[in-house]
């Protein structure tokens, strides 16, 4: 046994030190690799026979690489990034397609809808700055589909499309597994979870199959004692001509009673059912639910002046994400066609605590809300916070009609409807009001509001907002063998109707009962505001040529969109001093689109041992939604402009090799080079025409083996390395705000054996203990960096019946 270990560890290290790691799926035969079915074009098709780029991880991927949240798997595809400060409060980017994000507390009321859309089974579950943190058991697969997916799966598929796929019931088959883990991260604490599922035959035509989890990961960041001073001259800076003289006196903050180590402890919980009956041969029937609680205390960023892992808050973080999915869908045949329709319903409501105390040294009125004026200046304590409830409600119907795929023309074809609601209070807290004479009030008393409550002091200003999307699109691609067997051309259009609705009102607080200070936006947007509708054709064009089976190479064009939006601050003018005086925010801010042409190749060679697959692409990106940040200039803070454009030529790939019947090999790479071409912004000072845009490495690698050896008549043993590599790339795309980000690499390794149903695993993450700059970010106003969790090494048992 320790000569195969020997052995096998110097062959991976070998292998994972050229470049880092991705999916592989398990042998087929003794030298082949399996085949991998997909429904990226909502037919299931084999992942080679599709003229699209796809990266998936099925199920055994899955559990190999210990993919369990949301950061698991974007950090181990080569072509995606994320941008976000922890659980439950990220976006997803592909193929270099990324912009600044709103600050996650403003995401709701004033955020652009993301890029990439995130499918749970058939709903897309994506929402501005919060997508949905799904815990990652029990699934059969995660598809990543690069590139504009817009014909298909519609608004926010601008640069590709992430679905989340679930197991279902099976008929006939009695399954059940159970897992458990427990980890210690350096830096850190203890993890452990639970996780496992039965699936039961009920009767030859009746499945019923359940899931749960509890997954409790320590916290490596540390609150350290640290004391907080507002800074006249910057104050100053901010604040016009309402300066602050000399002998102002300041109180501090002091966060003894919060501090704490290893604070940003995260829980996920939850369950899964789903029930499939088959009525006969043609028709069946899925019911599926599904309930998730994420609870993440502390923040998962840190403060490299304070320290590494370490932080100074003085308000209480917290963050608790709760939502429950219901969802139907009936299959079927119609003569040759077959007819699918699914329907799902998403609640989901997030309520969050942030310390926001560094705003006391950006915010334009930050004297007033913290200063008295009479006599002697004396600041009070700078202690400031936000607390905020935000409800996504989204209910989407989709019937789609599909010819049978082998014939020579044949087509899929549908009708989709979308509804959604984001409902945000969001609660600032300036602590020093209530001292200072500030009355507690409630919404602008003409606003439609969510809660009609009086807020009470210090809550000093407060949004109370209601977006509405709601959407109608009929869409459909179809394919003609122009040469069968040889060359196919594939036509697809989505028509879309969407309409898009914004109303509440944002409330300031004040001194006098009688003033009520703020904006109702059904009175400040005036004839500019209301429902607007956005209404638009998206077209795509493929030529397939497939010289042999294993053989296949493609060109596409093909255009992507998300919708544009209402700016809290329409109609608000610039302060004159500022460098834009003339400038009013526009209440509307346009879709921004893209414009991809692509070509692909898909390689199975030496009788199905290696596949090797990859696109080149050039996208135009146009109106791009860039977010802004400003409380020198914009008293209302944060808005977007359709403000530049910009360009992405590049190349993925990946590959799959079984070297041996024992030994695995998989990777990815790709290659970037997104630009920025022109600025036409009339406020946002943007970096420099030709800069690289914002949390796009120009290149991003990974890299796996597994070598799998028989121990004895009952026991196999294996042993698993790899890694990933990202080069450097830059936080943002706003010049004053943007900082470069170091590269990195990332290793891990695990060896384990099975013995019949059990199997247990040692393994290692993040080797090196190295500290990867994934989000440089100042949206709590004092810099700070996202980061990979510690090394964390594990045992990981599991039972499968």
């Amino acid at each position: 046994m320790t000569g195969f270990f020997s052995s096998a560890s110097a062959l991976t290290v070998a292998i994972c030190l050229s470049a880092p790691a991705f999916s592989q799926s398990v042998p087929a035969a003794e030298n082949g690799l399996a085949d991998l079915v997909v429904t990226a074009t909502k037919t299931k098709q084999n992942m080679q026979d599709v003229p699209l780029a796809i990266m998936a991880m099925g199920d055994k991927a899955l559990q190999q690489m210990h993919i369990q949240n949301f950061d698991d798997y974007v950090s181990n595809l080569a072509n995606v990034r994320s941008g976000g400060r922890g659980p439950g409060q990220n976006e997803i980017y592909i193929r270099g397609l990324t912009t600044d994000g709103a600050a996650v507390y403003l995401a709701g009321a004033n955020g652009s809808f993301p890029n990439v859309a995130l499918y749970l089974d058939e709903q897309p579950v994506t929402i501005p700055g919060r997508n949905l943190d799904v815990y990652i058991t029990d699934m059969e697969r995660i598809e990543v589909l690069p590139g504009p997916q817009g014909t298909l799966f519609g608004d926010s598929s601008q640069a590709g499309t992430v679905r989340l796929i679930t197991n279902k019931p099976q008929l006939g088959k009695f399954d059940a597994s159970l897992t458990g883990t427990v980890s210690f991260t350096k830096h850190g604490e203890m993890s452990n979870s639970l996780e496992g599922f039965v699936n039961v035959p009920v009767t030859d035509r009746l499945a019923v199959r359940a899931t749960f989890y509890n997954d409790n990961r320590g916290g490596y960041i540390d609150n350290v004692r640290g004391i907080f001073t507002p800074d006249r001259d910057i104050i100053n800076a901010n604040a016009g001509a309402e300066v602050l003289p000399e002998g102002t006196t300041f109180e501090s903050a002091d966060n003894a009673a919060l501090v704490q180590d290893n604070f940003n402890d995260a829980v996920y919980q939850g369950a899964r059912f789903s029930a499939k009956y088959e009525i006969d041969s043609d028709w069946s029937v899925l019911v599926q639910h599904m309930r998730q609680k994420l609870d993440a205390d502390g923040v998962f960023d840190y403060d490299p002046t304070v320290g590494d892992l370490e932080v100074n808050r003085f308000f209480p973080d917290y963050l608790d994400d709760e939502f429950s999915q219901t969802s139907a869908t009936i299959e079927g045949r119609l003569g040759a066609l077959d007819i699918i329709y699914t329907g799902s319903y998403l609640d989901r409501e997030v309520e969050q605590s942030v310390d926001y105390t560094g705003y006391n040294n950006s915010g334009a009125y930050i004297a007033f809300y913290t200063c008295r004026y009479d006599g002697v200046r004396t600041c009070l304590t700078p202690v400031k916070g936000f607390q905020g409830v935000q409800t996504n409600k989204r209910f989407t119907n989709e019937l789609r009609v599909s010819s049978p795929q082998e014939e020579r023309f044949r087509f899929t074809a549908g009708a989709y409807y979308d509804w959604l609601k984001i409902e945000t209070q969001d609660n600032f807290l300036y602590m020093a009001t209530t001292d200072l004479g500030f009355v507690s009030r409630p919404p602008l008393p003409d606003a439609r509001s969510i809660n009609d409550d009086v807020r009470e002091t210090p809550i000093t200003f407060f949004n109370d907002i209601t977006r509405k999307n709601e959407q109608i699109a009929l869409f459909g691609e179809a394919t003609f063998d122009i040469v069968p067997d040889l060359v196919a051309i594939t036509g697809g259009l989505r028509y879309y109707d969407l309409k898009l609705d914004f109303y509440g009102s944002s409330n300031f607080g004040t001194q006098d009962p009688d003033v009520l200070g703020g904006n109702n936006f059904d009175v400040t947007f005036g004839e500019n505001g209301g429902p607007r509708h956005q209404r638009d054709v998206i077209p795509k064009i493929t030529l397939t040529v497939t010289p042999n089976r294993d053989l296949l190479f493609y060109g596409t064009y093909s255009e992507g969109y998300r919708p544009g939006g209402f700016n809290r601050a329409g109609g608000t003018q610039a302060r004159a001093s500022g460098a834009f005086p003339d400038f009013v925010i526009p209440v509307f801010y346009k879709s921004d689109n893209v414009n991809n042409w692509e070509l692909g190749f898909k390689t199975t060679l030496f009788d199905n041992r290696l596949r090797f697959n990859g696109a080149f692409y050039y996208i135009e990106w146009n109106n791009i939604q860039v977010s802004r940040f400003d409380p020198a200039n914009i008293s209302i803070l944060t808005f977007i402009d359709n403000a530049a454009n910009g360009e992405i030529k590049g190349f993925e790939g990946d590959f799959e090799f079984a070297a041996t019947p024992e030994l695995i090999i998989s990777g990815a790479l790709s290659y970037n080079d997104a630009k920025l071409t022109d600025t036409s912004s009339n406020v946002i000072t943007l970096a420099p025409v030709g800069s690289q845009l914002p949390l796009t490495p120009k290149f991003q690698a990974n890299l796996r083996a597994r070598y799998t050896r028989a121990l004895s008549n009952d026991v196999d043993g294996f042993i698993q390395m790899g890694g990933r590599y990202a080069s450097t790339s830059h936080s943002s795309l706003v010049a004053e705000e943007r900082r470069k980000q170091d590269s990195y690499a990332i290793f891990d390794a695990s060896l384990g054996a099975t013995y019949q149903s059990w199997q247990a695993e040692l393994y290692v993450q993040n080797l090196t203990d190295e500290r990867a700059e994934l989000f440089y970010n100042t949206q709590d106003d004092i810099p700070r960096i996202t980061t990979n969790r510690p090394q964390t090494i594990g045992l990981r048992v599991s039972y499968r019946y």
